[in-house]
């Protein structure tokens, strides 16, 4: 049994599965098989007798994640491991010490949440807290409680943090003092209480944690960099100044420091830990090189403490297909390709479980929907509701239908609709603080945009196959194509096209991915001001190019709505032009201003789609879009391409490559100026082959134009 623990493993995961007794910190880059490594190592020094599997305390941030770590234990023959989040071994631990800890008494009921409670406490407070505001106070409380701050400390440690609560940091501790004490009241505790009185119970009980750290004598702890100062603290008492700790993590995937979440104890782990073993493991056997490849040079560019961690993956897959990058002139028009590219991958074979449409923000959502509704494909939302769904939006239909009782004739669609959702109180201007508010304005923005969107329609409007209705592009037409969208996007799928935040896909992975809305303003968010804050959404970009295993889509709209104000691409995009170009300007400290030197944009003259790979632009078209290759040209172009080469004693591609040759003979231009349309015929080439090559197009043959001698080599 032992040598099969050990059967298969690649020689850092072999590293980590046997390094001795004592800190190990496993740097594990996306899909190098970290979990593979961590149940290996518990498995292996179980089966060769170093240590006992109900000695084990393996903890992990989802009970999905503890799940499969307890599955593949058992598959290796080691059961008995305890593998657990923070929350529910802390609450195992709580339960059996309570009667002890507590005097007798029971352990006191879990708020299951803070909603109710957080209200109450705003009211006492003297302020205001609608339902979102409520939840918005409610992650403020779990930060500061997640990073060990007390009520009063909080508007100091909130200005040091940056934070943006959704009221003054004053009013915050206010608030955040009467929730305690109605906690106290009423004999509740939540979840961060749970964690401090597990901590509680073993600091200031010796026989409490005599008995705990006799159970529990080795620790793993996966998504290290994730951890808090909470969990940390815990952990800190369970170790109880020992040593045997595994941690796992990758710094480069630290996206949740709105939570409280840090990644300084992955960083400081070697300091902490005096002699620790660090093993980093970096082949990827999720990705494709290609995906692989991009991913590192999102990454590469990375600043901050946790680039000193960064980890250079190398893919282990057979080759498979270059990124796509596409360009397109708003928003709509994105979603509608994506559809487009969504079904034609689904008829190609892939199922739509294993296709995901990836975004920044929930609230972009609804574009995809409305696309993947009238494409007829089902989708699924991760870790949201649906954008029809939103309590927000189902409130706004009912303040627009109302409106249509009271909206002057005539008056525009926009105006006419941001007028009824004033009424919710709404406003078009600066969004709130906190991220539920903000959350609920960019919902509600998107609802304005698709009046926006509808507004500008054609006169007919396509709906589902084959029909078409006259459109009515007033407040009752608007709120008619809300209701049909509505009914078609309620209809549930048990299976489908994956959407989801970026945030909601880590730890997740599929076939084909779509990575959309890659402009600045989105991502990186107009939120991210601190260098800190846009590393992070750098890893945001990171984690979404690493959910791909085969085919990936990178796109981004110049503006949101046909004619909108331009925007630019994400400044974390690397040029796909030329690879070897990427990786050097990928070393260069990036600044704040956006990169402005991206290849020159050209449009796919097929559908329209904007282009940046380099074959793209020299064809003029999507590889997916049909070719209109005049194949007799492109012989008699070969041919005498052929006899200009043999006289000038260079090699053919010299001349023209093949692809240009392509390029040629599919947009056979009439004019020599036309040439340097064409991606790489620059003044020389275009000076020195013009006359033939337009001849050529026109009909000419090879011997008709070969008389003319060209004595310069191309360049």
């Amino acid at each position: 049994m032992g040598d099969s623990v050990i059967a298969g493993l690649d020689p850092d995961q072999l590293r980590a599965v046997t390094a001795p007794a004592g800190a190990v910190c496993i740097l594990a880059g996306a899909g190098t098989g970290k979990t593979r490594a961590v149940t290996h190592r518990i498995a292996h020094r179980v089966v060769s007798g170093e240590i006992s599997g109900r000695h084990v305390l393996a903890v992990t941030f989802t009970a999905r994640a503890a799940a499969e770590m307890r599955a593949r234990l058992v598959a290796l023959g080691v059961p008995g491991v305890q593998a657990r989040t923070f929350h529910a071994a802390a609450l195992r631990q709580l339960r059996y010490f309570a009667p002890r800890i507590l005097d007798g008494r029971q352990m006191p009921q879990l708020l299951e949440s803070k909603a109710r409670l957080v209200t109450l406490a705003a009211g006492r407070a003297n302020v205001r807290a609608d339902r979102l505001v409520a939840r918005d106070l409610a992650s403020e409380i779990e930060w500061a409680k997640s990073s060990l701050v007390e009520p009063g400390d909080y508007p100091a440690a909130a200005v040091k943090a940056m934070r943006e609560p959704p009221l003054a940091p004053e009013r915050v501790a206010a608030v955040f003092t009467e929730y305690e004490r109605i906690k106290r009241a009423q004999g509740v505790i939540d979840f961060e209480d749970m964690l401090r009185a597990a901590v509680w119970g073993i600091e200031e009980h010796p026989d409490v944690a005599e008995e705990i750290r006799s159970q529990y004598r080795h620790f793993v702890v996966d998504e290290y960099q994730d951890v808090n100062p909470l969990q940390q603290r815990l952990l800190d008492a369970w170790l109880g100044g020992r040593d045997d700790l595994t941690v796992v993590g990758d710094a480069s995937q630290t996206i949740y420091s709105f939570t409280g979440a840090t990644s300084s104890y992955l960083i400081d782990f070697s300091r902490r830990f005096r002699g620790a073993t660090v093993v980093r493991l970096t082949r990827d056997y999720r990705s494709t090189p290609q995906v692989v490849g991009l991913a590192n040079a999102v990454i590469q560019a990375a600043r901050g403490a946790e680039a000193r961690l960064r980890l250079e993956l190398v893919g282990q897959r057979a080759p498979g297909p270059e990124p796509e990058l596409r360009i397109f002139g708003d928003e709509p028009d994105e979603a509608t390709a994506v559809a487009r590219r969504a079904v034609e991958l689904i008829r190609s074979g892939v199922p739509a479980r294993e296709i995901a449409v990836l975004f920044r923000t929930n609230a972009q959502s609804a574009a995809y929907e409305a696309a993947f509704t009238e494409a007829h494909v089902p989708y699924v939302i991760q870790g949201a509701e649906r954008f029809f769904e939103r309590p927000e939006i189902r409130q706004a239909m009912v303040a627009l239908r109302a409106a249509t009782r009271s909206t002057p004739s005539g008056t525009p669609l926009r105006a006419a609709v941001v007028e009824a959702l004033a009424a919710t109180g709404w406003s078009p201007d600066t969004p709130p603080t906190g991220g539920a508010a903000r959350e609920k304005w960019e919902a509600l923005a998107a609802l304005v945009q698709l009046a926006v969107d509808f507004a500008a329609v054609p006169d007919i409007l396509p709906i589902g196959e084959g029909a078409a209705v006259q459109r009515d592009a007033t407040l009752s037409g608007f709120n008619d194509e809300l209701a049909r969208r509505a009914a078609q996007q309620h209809v549930p799928a048990l299976e489908g096209v994956t959407l989801a935040s970026l945030h909601s896909a880590k730890g997740l992975e599929w076939d084909a991915v779509f990575l959309v809305g890659l402009a600045e303003g989105t991502l990186p968010t107009t939120y991210a001001r601190t260098p800190e804050a846009l590393e992070e959404e750098r890893r945001l970009l990171y984690v979404g190019v690493t959910r791909a295993r085969h085919w990936l889509w990178l796109s981004y709209a110049q503006s949101r709505s046909p004619g909108g104000r331009p925007r630019r691409p994400c400044r974390f995009l690397p040029s796909f032009e030329r690879p070897a170009a990427r990786t050097r300007s990928l070393q260069k400290e990036e600044s704040r201003k956006p990169d402005r030197r991206r290849v020159p944009i050209a449009s796919c003259r097929v559908c329209g789609a904007t282009l940046l790979a380099g074959v793209d632009r020299k064809l003029g078209r999507c590889p997916s879009c049909p070719s209109d290759l005049d194949e007799e040209l492109y012989e008699r172009l070969t041919d005498w391409r052929a006899r200009v080469a043999a006289g000038q004693k260079v090699p053919a591609y010299v001349v023209f490559t093949d692809a240009t040759l392509v390029a040629l003979a599919e947009r056979r231009p009439s004019r020599p100026e036309q040439l340097v349309e064409i991606a790489g015929i620059g003044p020389r080439k275009q000076r020195l082959y013009a006359e033939p090559v337009v001849a050529l197009i026109g009909g000419a043959t090879v011997d008709e134009v070969t008389g003319k001698k060209t004595s310069e080599n191309s360049d």
